[in-house]
């Protein structure tokens, strides 16, 4: 590996430890002991739920290949996921709107441990069970535990701004540090210990088990719609309806499907983009410095977010424009002609172009997710949380599929200059946004409070 990746990291490594110690008393929020040990349970929940996924994803391909299929095979393999994600994700969504979010993050922990197991047959069609099984667990794992963490907070009596001290640090762990550590995890137990690539979906059932203990005496449970006989379609309506209403929240849902969507899109990009010529790069060192590229980013949003003069959607409209910036990067070195820097782990300059504007992209991933969750807690109505949450990936699970069926149809540089298109769009919507945000508040759940009230006056009088 040549010198050049420790350097990046290093250099990544003192800027993150100079950005957390240099923190001011203007970048602390006061807090009460009470709210930092509600912090911390979350915290340690999230941060064994995220573990529980960051140890499969360097395998699951891997793991696939192993078993003799082709890229065609397990392409269908990750397609049935992102559809099971869009279809039954939105359905369970809902549920746990009904029956609890405790109960749907425990799900969430049930349904990756059964696919986890499934990943010891090499039958295509168990393999293809424990995929739709994994995508609902993903639909689950972005919405139940922000659903529940959203209402708990407020029902507890915390102050709505401490919201973005516990998102900041969710992701500043579960997003960065325990990714990093989750892949040097995996790769002992699959290379060093020599275990095999199934020995990583083993210890994810381990770390799920134990978070989903935790959550199982420590939890209280919260609701969406405790109304009872309320059908999912009826619930889908009030969610359809809500976002069609009110204007801050389908603005929120589509800057989210954008982003999330080009994200997602570089996941699956990046490694033929930084190896055209099938160069032999260091891709699980690569990926630990895009993580503490995130973990950077989530350090900077937390300063943002605890800055009463700063407002998110201002900033986020600076986020999402840096973004787009950042993944021309590949459209811009195509024009850079040279050779290719050869296999032992080197990259000619054209990579080195990408790899800096990859990285300034993933802080860009760091600063979203705290600041798009805190910005959900905002605007959408607590009634219906987990299901609009599951509406929004709808258009994300979607555009990744036709990604996935097309990624050899298109250069790399055609794809990327569609994500940065994406990007800018997202930045025109949140300027609309912030625009909408400045306006007198309105009830949001007019839909909703319309479906309670002929609820109310179906429902005989008690006495």
């Amino acid at each position: 590996m040549e010198s050049f990746y420790y350097a990046v990291f290093a250099g990544l490594f003192l800027f993150l430890g100079v950005l957390e110690l240099s923190k001011s008393s203007k970048d602390w929020i006061s807090t009460t002991g009470a709210f930092s040990a509600f912090k911390n349970n979350y915290l340690l929940v999230y941060s064994l739920m995220m573990a529980g996924d960051w140890l499969q994803g360097p395998y699951v391909y891997y793991l696939y290949s192993q078993y003799g299929f082709t890229k065609g095979d397990i392409g269908r393999l990750f397609i049935a996921g992102f559809g099971s994600s869009m279809v039954f994700g939105t359905i369970v969504g809902s549920l746990g709107d009904r029956y609890g979010r405790k109960r749907a993050s425990v799900t969430y922990c049930v349904t990756y441990i059964l696919s986890c197991m499934t990943k010891h047959s090499p039958e295509y069609m168990v393999l293809m069970v424990g995929r739709i099984l994994g995508g609902i667990a993903t639909s689950l794992l972005f919405s139940a535990f922000e659903s529940w963490l959203v209402a708990e907070h407020f029902k507890r009596g915390f102050e709505p701004q401490w919201l973005s001290l516990t998102f900041s640090k969710a992701i500043f762990l579960g997003n960065g540090l325990v990714a990093i550590l989750s892949g040097l995890i995996g790769n002992l137990l699959a290379d060093t210990l020599a275990l095999g690539p199934v020995s990583p979906f083993d210890a994810a059932s381990c770390v799920l088990a134990l978070g989903m203990a935790i959550i199982i005496f420590t939890w209280p449970e919260n609701y969406g719609d405790p109304s009872e006989g309320k059908s999912l379609l009826s619930q889908f309506k009030v969610a359809a309806s809500t976002i069609a209403s009110d204007e801050k929240i389908a603005l929120l849902g589509a800057i989210q499907s954008l982003f999330e969507g080009s994200m997602y899109t570089f996941v699956f990009l990046w490694t033929p983009a930084l190896s055209p010529n099938d160069e032999d790069i260091p891709h699980g060192f690569i990926f630990a410095i895009f993580m503490l590229s995130s973990m950077i980013g989530s350090s900077l949003a937390a300063r943002l977010m605890t800055r009463s003069s700063i407002r998110i959607e201002g900033y986020m409209q600076v986020v999402f424009l840096v973004s787009a910036v950042s993944l021309l990067m590949p459209v811009l070195s195509s024009f850079l002609v040279e050779p290719s820097g050869g296999n032992d782990g080197s990259i000619a300059l054209s990579g080195h172009v990408q790899f800096f504007g990859f990285c300034i992209f993933e802080a860009c991933v760091g600063i979203f997710w705290p600041s798009i969750m805190k910005m959900r807690s905002q605007h959408i109505p607590e009634e219906s949380r987990s299901t609009l949450l599951n509406f929004f990936r709808i258009p994300v699970n979607i555009f990744v599929c036709i990604i996935l069926y097309n990624v050899n149809a298109f250069p790399i540089a055609v794809m990327f200059g569609m994500c940065a298109i994406f990007l800018t769009m997202a930045t025109v919507l949140q300027h609309r946004f912030m625009v909408a945000s400045e306006k007198p508040k309105t009830k949001i759940s007019e839909a909703w409070v319309a479906e309670k009230e002929h609820d109310l006056e179906a429902e005989p009088l008690k006495v």
